[in-house]
């Protein structure tokens, strides 16, 4: 205690009174001096008691907060009585506890990280070594017809690094909440009508039917550009479901509580054990030949949530997968 300098100049101050109250009492008389100098002791004795206890709170306090600062996982701080040092003692509780926290929340993204490049690295090995067994065929191949073909290949496996390396930043970008969503007012009509647009050449080519059913006059509060890109990924995913000769059905329900719009595609739906899984980034699902890489629906889930929608999958029971979205109003 006598470290803290507010204490010594307390007590040098304390024994200066003591010894001038203790003088004149003694002049006065002898019993007045020996009362005045039990006196003294008494006050001393009680200021010193009160005052180290609360010296041994202080330092509980601060050996806790050392065990927080190390990353301990004991973490206790005994109530006190009522008074300033309850309520520090209040504040500093708070204070570990969101520490805690947080260590925790970092703790977890770390975790989180290490398997995201442990997939993101897993993902990218594979078209690459496509590439390199390419360039090799290319460096002994001397047929153009043959050459053209492997070229081909090749820059498709580009292609699809691109759209991996793409989404993954996107979906980066969105976790680490660094995007700021436009709040606009959007028709459906509109908005389904731009999803469609970049798939209209290839539903031509592979015979795909898309029939949409959307009142006019359907507006959502969102950011039209990112909820395109969400919409595209559920498109892209039906035409995959459906293949050659299909069908999707694109429509919209509105009503005073929400507006939902559905996805429906005539495929052959998603396998039961697969659709807890499907929003999840990196699952392909138990079929071994299933395409894509897993990141669409997880992107398009993360959009639509982040501007206060849902997303929800489900089997037709007369065929096909059905994606539904719906804003609350």
């Amino acid at each position: 205690m006598l470290r803290n300098k507010e204490i010594r100049r307390v007590a040098i101050l304390f024994s200066g009174i003591v010894i001038g109250v203790t003088a004149v009492g003694f002049k006065i008389s002898m019993m007045a001096g020996v009362l005045e100098l039990i006196s003294a002791c008494l006050l001393g004795s009680i200021f010193y008691g009160f005052t180290r206890a609360r010296y041994q709170k202080i330092a509980q306090l601060s050996e806790q907060i050392d065990l927080v600062l190390h990353n301990s996982e004991h973490l206790y701080i005994s109530e006190a009585e009522e008074g300033e040092l309850s309520v520090l003692q209040s504040e500093i509780l708070k204070m570990t506890l969101r520490i805690r926290e947080q260590n925790d929340a970092l703790r977890k993204e770390k975790t989180h990280l290490a398997d995201s490049l442990a997939d993101i690295s897993h993902q990218l090995r594979t078209p690459l070594t496509s590439v390199n067994i390419i360039l090799s065929l290319l460096e002994k191949d001397t047929d153009k017809k043959e050459q053209k073909a492997l070229i081909r290949e090749a820059r498709e496996l580009f292609l699809q690094m691109d759209f991996l390396l793409s989404s993954l930043l996107k979906l980066s970008r969105l976790d680490a909440g660094i995007v700021i969503f436009k709040k606009e007012q959007i028709h459906i009509g509109s908005l389904v009508s731009d999803s469609l647009r970049p798939f209209l050449i290839s539903m031509e080519l592979h015979n795909i039917q898309v029939q949409t059913d959307i009142p006019e006059g359907i507006e959502i509060l969102g950011d039209f550009r990112w909820l395109s890109e969400a919409f595209q990924n559920m498109i892209k995913n039906s035409m995959e479901s459906v293949g050659d000769n299909g069908k999707i059905q694109i429509t919209c329900v509105d009503n005073p509580i929400f507006t939902e719009i559905t996805f429906h595609d005539d495929g052959a739906g998603i396998a039961e054990e697969d659709l807890p899984h499907v929003f999840e980034r990196f699952y392909r699902g138990k079929d071994a030949d299933a395409t894509g890489y897993g990141i669409g629906m997880a992107l398009c889930r993360n959009i639509i949530m982040r501007q206060g929608g849902t997303i929800l999958v489900r089997n037709d029971p007369q065929g096909g997968a059905v994606f539904s979205v719906r804003f609350i109003k």
